[in-house]
């Protein structure tokens, strides 16, 4: 039995527009045979080619999340076995919803039950040995949608945001269920170190596409999670939020973003949506988006950075790949590719956030049963027949690692307002292993303040789920007087897998200890890329004080290695020289930042000269 998602109202929410069912048909193709709108100004053309996508009728079934306009949609497949002449042994469907826009839409609250209501369909049809069905056999979903159609302008609430607290774990609602963002630490386990140059990316509001092999459903999620982890920092801040006095939120009331809602979600994109995908890139406001078709890889000019999932193999010796997309100069008169795909992993500039994350990651590992959650010793421990040599790319993470900690450490200095070392101490910055205050660990010792971030508490301790719902983390912080303290960093990368916990045919989600520690997790990792976050903005805050009443010719602001190093940025690296152009480009009121990159420059920040 599915365990459906309700509100503070004991009601599922209201906020469904539309319903349809998309069929394949052997002469005709992809075609929407049944739907209900709430309004008839609503078009559904296209829809049947985001939730029947290229290489679905390999697997039985799936959830596939997608996008038809300023609506958000979700739908599951099923491929049903039949006699039929020229269907190939299967029938293609997929029953799926749009929804109302708001803030924040949250179509996997509508997943588990579309899952039943599919289901059952099916089931009546196969029983009474019907192919096509009439009007009757539509009843539940029409029933389902009476139910859950929007009524009130506001949705009833259905897509507010009041923070991340109250998005994972509200103790008032059941909003936390199959909530994508839960999977943030299997993100990062799938991608190691490189997570950090998606994040970049996602700042940076770029162009982001995920390549994926059937089925969809995990790299969809994927798409979700990585634009939370900068979501709450892209939103247009309340006035109530700002304290000028709190580093955490001082940045606010000097920079004011382009857009003012988080990275665009496209979901599932096919050669249909070239057009959307054109479209929304001029916007400024980014996108991130998966597919499984091929012919993308042959078209970098449509994204910036690419993430190609299916170079990670089954015995888990390597990761996915990451390529950036790149402009190539062109031959008057000559026609071809204007943009090449170049392989891209991370900078050394990631070493430190990386360490921190590492740490949080690897608590939780300890105790969780799932093989990608596991510390990398016991992975080594199932894969001794897949030699850790298999994986170059792997030698080069830990190698970078090590090297970048030794390196660093010996000449650059550190930054008094830095996330991680907030005493300005040299002795542990350098380190792999920091040694000093553990205090982001998700059973360490330290209790926060209400307000102060994580109200983290022992995982153990049985009052841990009232203390963290006595306060909710709502970001930007507010500063309550008390001391802040700063996390620390740890050590290197874990091995990962292409495999979401909890993703498939569950239905009931993770309840009891692990779930409470699993909310821990994501909300201390959604911290510490918060509290970077914050840390470089508010230092862009600094180097342009005056943006607001800049002068047309004094628009154009030149930042030297020695200044990105106070971003703790690598100055020797193009990606952070960019990145930080696009930080500016994003938050500069017209302004454009460019780095200087000459050899003096160079040559100076490294020898300690200017």
């Amino acid at each position: 039995m599915s365990i459906d998602v309700i509100d503070s109202g004991g009601r599922p929410p209201q906020d469904i527009v539309a319903i349809f069912h998309a069929s394949f048909h052997p002469t005709k193709g992809n075609l929407v045979d049944w739907s209900l709108k709430a309004s008839d100004d609503l078009e559904l053309d296209g829809v049947e080619f985001s939730s029947l996508p290229s290489g679905l009728h390999l697997v039985d079934q799936d959830v596939v999340y997608f996008t038809k306009g300023t609506h958000s949609g979700v739908c599951v497949f099923r491929r049903r076995r039949t006699t039929e002449q020229g269907h190939r042994g299967f029938r293609l469907t997929s029953l799926g919803v749009l929804l109302a826009n708001s803030t924040r839409p949250r179509p996997w609250h509508h997943v588990a039950a579309l899952r039943a209501l599919a289901d059952s369909i099916y089931l009546s049809l196969e029983n009474r040995g019907i192919l096509e069905p009439s009007d009757s056999d539509w009843e539940p979903a029409c029933a389902f949608f009476e139910e859950r159609k929007v009524r009130r302008a506001d949705l009833s609430g259905a897509g507010d945001w009041h923070g991340w607290s109250h998005e994972l774990d509200n103790p008032d609602s059941d909003l936390s269920l199959f909530n994508p963002t839960m999977h943030l630490s299997h993100l990062l386990r799938i991608l190691g170190p490189s997570a950090l140059t998606l994040y970049k990316h996602v700042l940076g509001r770029r162009r982001i596409l995920i390549y994926t092999l059937p089925p969809v459903e995990a790299a969809c999620i994927l798409c979700q999670v990585a634009a939370d982890i900068c979501y709450a920092v892209q939103l247009e801040p309340l006035t109530n939020d700002i304290d000028e006095n709190d580093a955490a939120t001082q940045y606010y009331a000097k920079l004011k973003g382009k857009t003012k809602d988080g990275i665009q979600v496209l979901g599932m994109v096919t050669l249909n949506d070239l057009d959307k995908m054109d479209r929304e890139g001029k916007t400024g406001r980014g996108w991130i988006a998966c597919t499984t078709d091929t012919i993308f890889l042959e078209k970098p000019c449509y994204y910036d950075l690419l993430i190609d999932l299916t170079t990670s193999t089954p015995s888990r010796t390597s990761r996915p790949t990451l390529y950036l997309s790149k402009a190539q100069q062109q031959q008057p008169g000559t026609k071809g590719p204007t943009h090449r795909l170049s392989v891209i992993r991370f900078t050394w500039s990631d070493v430190k956030l990386w360490n921190e994350v590492e740490r949080i990651l690897q608590l939780d590992g300890d105790k969780c049963g799932h093989g990608c959650c596991r510390p990398s010793s016991e992975l080594d421990i199932r894969n001794k027949s897949s030699s850790l040599w298999t994986d170059p790319w792997r030698i080069y993470e830990d190698v970078c690692i090590v090297c970048a900690g030794l390196w660093m450490g010996s000449w650059r200095g550190n930054s008094v307002a830095s996330y991680s070392t907030g005493n300005g101490s040299l002795a542990n910055w350098g380190s792999v292993r920091l040694e000093g205050d553990d205090d982001l660990t998700v059973d360490g010792t330290f209790v926060r303040n209400v307000g102060m971030g994580i109200e983290g508490c022992p995982v153990g301790s049985p009052n841990s789920k009232g203390m963290r719902r006595s306060g909710g983390m709502t970001w930007p912080v507010v500063n309550t007087g008390g001391d802040r303290r700063q996390p620390s960093s740890s050590s290197a990368a874990t091995r990962s897998v292409i495999q979401l916990c909890g993703t498939g045919n569950d239905t009931i989600p993770e309840t009891g200890e692990r779930s409470d520690r699993q909310i821990l997790t994501t909300l201390a990792l959604l911290q510490t890329f918060h509290a970077n976050t914050s840390f470089q903005l508010s230092r862009l805050a600094d180097l342009l004080p005056s943006l607001a009443s800049a002068a047309p010719e004094t628009s154009i602001i030149y930042i030297t290695p020695k200044d990105m190093v106070s971003f703790e940025l690598g100055p020797l690296s193009s990606l952070d020289a960019r990145y930080l152009e696009w930080l500016a480009d994003e938050y500069g009121a017209g302004s454009r930042v460019v780095v200087r990159r000459g050899w003096k420059d160079l040559f100076g920040v490294i020898f300690g000269f200017g």
